[in-house]
Protein backbone atom coordinates (compact mmCIF):
# COMPACT_ATOMS: atom_id res chain seq x y z
CA UNK A 1 0.00 0.00 0.00
CA UNK A 2 1.09 3.75 -0.91
CA UNK A 3 0.55 6.67 1.04
CA UNK A 4 -1.72 8.15 -1.83
CA UNK A 5 -4.13 4.73 -1.60
CA UNK A 6 -5.07 5.59 2.03
CA UNK A 7 -6.83 9.37 1.10
CA UNK A 8 -8.51 7.02 -1.95
CA UNK A 9 -9.20 4.18 0.26
CA UNK A 10 -11.01 6.08 2.80
CA UNK A 11 -12.41 8.19 0.80
CA UNK A 12 -13.54 5.29 -0.88
CA UNK A 13 -14.96 3.64 2.37
CA UNK A 14 -16.64 7.32 3.42
CA UNK A 15 -19.01 7.14 0.23
CA UNK A 16 -20.06 3.63 1.02
CA UNK A 17 -21.07 4.50 4.24
CA UNK A 18 -22.35 7.85 3.06
CA UNK A 19 -24.20 5.45 -0.02
CA UNK A 20 -25.18 3.16 2.70
CA UNK A 21 -26.83 5.91 4.37
CA UNK A 22 -25.27 4.95 7.73
CA UNK A 23 -24.79 8.26 10.02
CA UNK A 24 -22.70 7.76 12.73
CA UNK A 25 -22.12 10.30 15.57
CA UNK A 26 -18.49 9.02 16.45
CA UNK A 27 -15.63 7.36 14.50
CA UNK A 28 -13.65 5.19 16.64
CA UNK A 29 -10.25 4.08 15.48
CA UNK A 30 -8.20 1.49 16.58
CA UNK A 31 -4.77 2.39 17.39
CA UNK A 32 -2.43 2.21 15.67
CA UNK A 33 -3.23 1.43 12.09
CA UNK A 34 -7.27 2.71 12.82
CA UNK A 35 -5.41 5.76 13.62
CA UNK A 36 -5.40 7.45 10.25
CA UNK A 37 -8.16 5.40 8.56
CA UNK A 38 -10.36 6.86 11.53
CA UNK A 39 -9.38 10.80 10.91
CA UNK A 40 -9.95 10.87 7.49
CA UNK A 41 -13.04 9.17 7.90
CA UNK A 42 -14.18 11.43 10.35
CA UNK A 43 -13.21 14.34 7.94
CA UNK A 44 -14.78 12.95 4.66
CA UNK A 45 -18.24 11.90 6.68
CA UNK A 46 -17.94 15.43 8.87
CA UNK A 47 -18.13 13.41 12.45
CA UNK A 48 -16.11 15.36 14.68
CA UNK A 49 -16.27 13.38 17.36
CA UNK A 50 -13.59 10.72 16.88
CA UNK A 51 -11.71 8.56 19.64
CA UNK A 52 -9.48 6.03 20.02
CA UNK A 53 -8.88 3.07 21.39
CA UNK A 54 -5.74 1.20 21.81
CA UNK A 55 -5.89 -2.57 20.62
CA UNK A 56 -2.90 -4.50 21.32
CA UNK A 57 -2.74 -7.38 18.87
CA UNK A 58 0.51 -7.78 16.37
CA UNK A 59 4.09 -8.08 17.80
CA UNK A 60 5.63 -8.46 14.46
CA UNK A 61 5.17 -9.26 10.89
CA UNK A 62 2.19 -11.84 10.94
CA UNK A 63 3.00 -12.69 14.63
CA UNK A 64 0.70 -12.23 17.23
CA UNK A 65 -0.94 -12.41 20.78
CA UNK A 66 -2.86 -15.03 22.10
CA UNK A 67 -5.77 -12.71 22.39
CA UNK A 68 -6.40 -8.68 21.85
CA UNK A 69 -5.81 -6.97 24.36
CA UNK A 70 -7.58 -3.45 25.41
CA UNK A 71 -4.73 -1.06 26.78
CA UNK A 72 -5.34 1.91 28.92
CA UNK A 73 -6.57 4.68 28.40
CA UNK A 74 -10.03 2.80 28.03
CA UNK A 75 -12.94 4.91 26.34
CA UNK A 76 -15.60 5.66 28.65
CA UNK A 77 -18.66 5.57 26.80
CA UNK A 78 -21.07 6.86 29.36
CA UNK A 79 -24.24 8.48 27.64
CA UNK A 80 -23.92 7.19 24.31
CA UNK A 81 -26.41 5.07 24.52
CA UNK A 82 -27.94 6.92 21.30
CA UNK A 83 -24.83 6.70 19.11
CA UNK A 84 -24.53 5.01 16.10
CA UNK A 85 -20.84 4.16 16.29
CA UNK A 86 -18.35 3.74 13.38
CA UNK A 87 -15.04 1.46 13.97
CA UNK A 88 -12.63 2.09 11.55
CA UNK A 89 -9.01 -0.04 11.26
CA UNK A 90 -6.58 -0.52 8.61
CA UNK A 91 -7.40 -4.28 8.62
CA UNK A 92 -9.67 -6.90 9.79
CA UNK A 93 -7.27 -9.94 9.70
CA UNK A 94 -8.33 -12.77 12.38
CA UNK A 95 -11.30 -10.39 13.09
CA UNK A 96 -10.48 -11.00 16.47
CA UNK A 97 -9.51 -7.02 16.98
CA UNK A 98 -13.25 -6.28 16.23
CA UNK A 99 -14.53 -8.54 17.85
CA UNK A 100 -13.09 -6.98 20.66
CA UNK A 101 -14.17 -3.58 20.04
CA UNK A 102 -17.37 -4.71 18.95
CA UNK A 103 -18.15 -6.37 21.95
CA UNK A 104 -16.86 -3.48 23.95
CA UNK A 105 -19.37 -1.08 22.48
CA UNK A 106 -22.24 -3.77 23.17
CA UNK A 107 -25.11 -2.41 25.23
CA UNK A 108 -23.35 0.77 25.46
CA UNK A 109 -24.22 2.33 22.21
CA UNK A 110 -27.04 2.20 19.71
CA UNK A 111 -25.33 0.42 16.85
CA UNK A 112 -21.57 -0.15 15.93
CA UNK A 113 -20.77 -1.01 12.33
CA UNK A 114 -16.95 -1.70 10.92
CA UNK A 115 -14.99 0.34 8.07
CA UNK A 116 -11.64 -1.20 7.14
CA UNK A 117 -9.36 -0.82 4.23
CA UNK A 118 -8.86 -4.31 3.60
CA UNK A 119 -10.51 -7.61 4.71
CA UNK A 120 -9.10 -10.92 4.71
CA UNK A 121 -11.13 -13.74 3.37
CA UNK A 122 -10.50 -15.70 7.58
CA UNK A 123 -11.62 -12.74 9.09
CA UNK A 124 -14.51 -13.74 11.84
CA UNK A 125 -15.90 -10.04 11.31
CA UNK A 126 -17.00 -9.51 8.00
CA UNK A 127 -17.37 -5.36 8.13
CA UNK A 128 -20.04 -3.66 6.75
CA UNK A 129 -17.36 -1.20 4.62
CA UNK A 130 -14.53 -2.68 3.05
CA UNK A 131 -11.80 -0.88 0.54
CA UNK A 132 -10.32 -4.23 -0.86
CA UNK A 133 -10.09 -8.08 0.03
CA UNK A 134 -6.93 -9.81 -0.12
CA UNK A 135 -5.61 -12.73 1.59
CA UNK A 136 -1.51 -11.33 1.12
CA UNK A 137 0.26 -9.74 4.27
CA UNK A 138 -0.18 -6.16 3.69
CA UNK A 139 2.60 -3.25 4.28
CA UNK A 140 1.34 0.00 5.04
CA UNK A 141 3.14 2.80 4.37
CA UNK A 142 3.05 4.08 8.06
CA UNK A 143 4.83 0.40 9.15
CA UNK A 144 7.26 -0.14 6.33
CA UNK A 145 10.24 1.26 7.76
CA UNK A 146 11.67 0.34 11.06
CA UNK A 147 10.86 3.27 14.09
CA UNK A 148 13.08 6.31 14.29
CA UNK A 149 13.18 5.73 17.95
CA UNK A 150 13.02 2.36 19.84
CA UNK A 151 9.51 1.81 22.07
CA UNK A 152 10.28 2.14 25.74
CA UNK A 153 10.90 -1.07 27.57
CA UNK A 154 7.31 -2.45 28.41
CA UNK A 155 5.50 -0.51 25.47
CA UNK A 156 5.11 -1.63 22.16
Amino acid sequence: MRWDDLGTGARELAQLVADDGYRPDLVLGIARGGLLVGGALGYALGVKNTFTMNVEFYTGIDERLELPMILPPVPDLVDFADFKVLVADDVADTGATLELVRGFCAGKVAEVRCAVLYEKPHSTVNCEYVWRRTDRWIVFPWSAEDPVLQALPGLV
